[in-house]
């Protein structure tokens, strides 16, 4: 018996656990056999605070001060580099509005990365755009969930979850837990976890996406580098560790599963990439793909189930979990301690699943 089950180990599930444990036992239930290991393991893991509809900005400035200054903080500086073609006008004013950047000269740009090609005529900057120490953060995460005495239940993939009396009972190969309150944050089958507790489905969507890890383009040194991306998001390049990522930044509906890339769509958004970049392309040292779940209306889901209070949603997280995983979690903590949310309640209300009636 414990208070909390937490169901979902990557960074909305810790980040949610670590909150909890606050306010009682929890127990955080991971299938698989290490935390993070689908969309949370597979993220660019940029912050850029303007980035997602208004709800998720309001959380991604909530997240910003516990980026800022937990453990020393997770971030560290990269930037955001707009690049954008004669044809591609209208798509590139929208995001030069939307995103707030500065647009600069193509030398300019070139100063940043210095082998753009003359494809690029149009560039926009904008330097307040940071990495994410995404292990860091989740460990951070977990370390203060296993202070306070909660538990990690991995390689234990849920069969069945029964209502009972007294709240829920989960069933695991590593045994059944029971507990008041059940949290599904399991990402891209969280729809599925609520059809096994009996609880109302909300349309939650998993869209691949694909990436390719190249050798770093003409041996260039990378750590300098913004990320870049093309008008519309049709393309994004991030450098890694030496090396750079470029996605097509495609969104293909798909049934949750281990994630694997479609080298068709690779390799169109590598074409893409490479009409902005002088070396040549050559064969990925790596390529994967991850999944990014997305309710109806493209807003995280955070609060009570509407036809089981004592099932809480924490889904819905898009591309934008690392983010926005601060604020979220705290908003978990608010409304099961039944506080008043510190994000507001009007943005909390937004983001309730009362919102699908």
């Amino acid at each position: 018996m414990t208070d909390f089950i937490v169901i979902g180990g990557g960074v909305a599930g810790i980040s949610a656990a670590a909150r909890l444990s606050h306010l009682g036992r929890v127990t955080l239930i991971e299938a698989e056999a290490q935390t993070g290991y689908h969309s949370s393991g597979r993220s660019a893991a940029l912050f850029e605070e303007t980035y997602g509809k208004p709800t998720t900005v309001a959380l991604n400035t909530a997240s910003r001060p516990y980026h800022e200054s937990a453990n020393g903080g997770v971030l560290s500086p990269r930037g955001l580099l707009l690049l954008g073609s004669a044809a591609e006008k209208d798509a590139f004013d929208v995001d030069l509005a939307h995103m707030g950047l500065d647009e600069i000269s193509t030398a300019e740009a070139r100063a940043l990365v210095p082998i753009l090609s003359d494809h690029a005529d149009r560039a926009a900057y904008h330097a307040d755009a940071w990495d994410i120490d995404t292990e860091l953060l989740m460990q951070n995460f977990l370390r203060e969930m296993r202070g306070n005495g909660g538990t990690l239940m991995a390689a234990s993939r849920v069969s069945a979850i029964a209502r009972e009396a007294t709240g829920w009972r989960v069933i695991t190969p590593q045994g059944d837990v029971t507990a008041a309150v059940l949290v599904n944050a399991a990402g891209a089958w969280a729809d599925q976890i609520a059809a096994m507790a009996g609880v109302k489905t909300l349309g939650l969507q998993p869209l691949r996406r694909s990436m390719a890890r190249l050798a770093a383009p003409g041996g260039h040194d990378l750590r300098g580098w913004p990320m870049m991306f093309g008008p519309g998001e049709h393309w994004y390049a991030k450098p890694d560790a030496g090396a750079l990522l470029v996605s097509p930044a495609e969104e293909v509906p798909v049934d949750p599963h281990d994630a694997y890339p479609d080298d068709m769509t690779l390799a169109e958004g590598l074409f893409r990439y490479q009409e902005y970049f002088t070396p040549e392309v050559t064969r990925p040292i790596a390529t994967w793909a991850g999944l990014r779940t997305f309710a109806p209306d493209r807003q995280l889901v955070l609060g009570r189930a509407v036809d089981a209070p004592s099932f809480v949603w924490c889904a819905g997280q898009g591309g934008y979990g690392f983010q926005t995983a601060p604020a979220a979690s705290a908003l978990i903590a608010d409304i099961l301690a039944e506080r008043v949310p510190e994000i507001g309640a009007d943005l909390a209300q937004a983001l309730s699943p009362a919102r699908f009636g």
